[in-house]
C-alpha cells in the first residue's frame, strides 16, 4: 500500500490557506481525490476521506490527520450519513465504462448517473446550508474534458459529465450571493488507476501502443497528466486567488480540446 503524506502535495501547496476549513473529498482512495484530500491537508483543511474501498480511505484519512467514511456514493442513503458542516465540497468519485451506444447497458448507464450526478447534487444539498450559514463555501466537480466534448462508446460517461458541469453552473448561480462558488475542474487522460485499466484493455484487444495511438494522439502536449496537478487546481478555486472563478469549467487537457 503507498504511503501519502500532505507534503506529497507539494511545494505549490499554500500552508495555511484552508487553515480552519473542513473539506470532504469523494473517491478519495486512490488517484484523483487522493491527491486531492493530499493537497487540502497540506494547505491547513481537516479533511473527510470517502470511499468504498475501505483500506484505501482509511490509510489516506490516517496519512492526512483526517477521518475516512467508507460509503458506496451508488447507495444514495448512506449519504445522509455524511456530514453536512463542510466548507469544501470536492465531487470527485466516477467509473468508466465502454461500450458502442446500441449495446451500452441501460442499468450501467443509470449507474454511472447515480454515482457521478445525483450523489453530487445530495451531497450539496447535505452542505448548503452550512456554506450559506457561513457565508462561505467551495465546490469543485471534478469533471473531464468529455464534460466539454465526446468521444465514441462512452455514452455514460459523456453524459454525466455533461449534467455534473450543468448542476455546477446552477450551483454557482444559487451560491454566489452567500459567497459560494462551484466550478469543475476538467482534466484530459491523468495517470490513474481508471486510465491505467483502458489502456490494459485497449492492449487486449490488439490496440499497439494504445497510450500513443489512442490516448494521446490527439494531444498536442505528450504525456498523461499527473493527479497531483488536477489537486493543483483544485486547490487553487478553493484558495484566495479563486473567489472571482465560479461557474467555470477549467480544462486541463495538454491542448486536446484545441486541437
Amino acid at each position: 500500500m503507498n504511503t501519502v503524506t500532505p507534503a506529497a502535495a507539494g511545494a505549490s501547496a499554500a500552508d495555511g490557506v484552508l487553515s480552519g476549513r473542513t473539506a470532504l473529498v469523494t473517491g478519495a482512495g486512490s488517484g484523483i481525490g487522493r491527491a486531492c484530500a493530499v493537497a487540502l491537508a497540506a494547505a491547513g483543511a481537516h479533511v473527510h476521506a470517502v470511499d468504498r474501498d475501505a483500506d484505501s480511505v482509511t490509510e489516506v484519512a490516517h496519512a492526512v490527520g483526517g477521518r475516512a467514511h467508507v460509503v458506496d456514493l451508488a447507495d444514495l442513503p448512506a449519504i445522509g450519513g455524511l456530514p453536512g458542516e463542510i466548507d469544501v465540497l470536492v465531487n470527485n468519485a466516477g467509473f468508466q465504462h465502454v461500450a458502442p451506444l446500441g449495446e451500452f447497458p441501460p442499468e450501467r448507464f443509470e449507474l454511472m448517473h447515480r454515482v457521478m450526478v445525483t450523489a453530487p447534487l445530495l451531497l450539496m444539498q447535505r452542505c448548503l446550508p452550512h456554506m450559506k450559514s457561513a457565508g462561505w463555501g467551495r465546490i469543485v466537480n471534478v469533471s473531464s474534458v468529455h464534460g466539454l466534448r465526446a468521444s465514441a462508446n462512452k455514452a455514460g460517461y459523456v453524459a454525466a459529465k455533461h449534467a455534473l458541469e450543468g448542476l455546477s453552473k446552477v450551483a454557482a448561480i444559487e451560491g454566489a450571493p452567500h459567497g459560494i462558488t462551484s466550478n469543475c475542474v476538467n482534466p484530459g487522460y491523468v495517470r490513474t488507476p481508471l486510465v491505467e485499466r483502458q489502456l490494459d484493455d485497449l492492449a487486449a484487444g490488439g490496440t499497439a501502443d494504445p497510450l500513443a495511438s489512442v490516448l494521446l494522439d490527439r494531444t498536442p502536449v505528450k504525456r498523461l497528466l499527473e493527479a497531483e496537478e488536477v489537486a493543483a487546481a483544485v486547490l487553487w478555486l478553493c484558495g484566495p486567488g479563486g473567489g472571482f472563478a465560479t461557474g467555470s469549467s477549467l480544462t486541463l487537457d495538454g491542448g486536446w480540446t484545441a486541437n
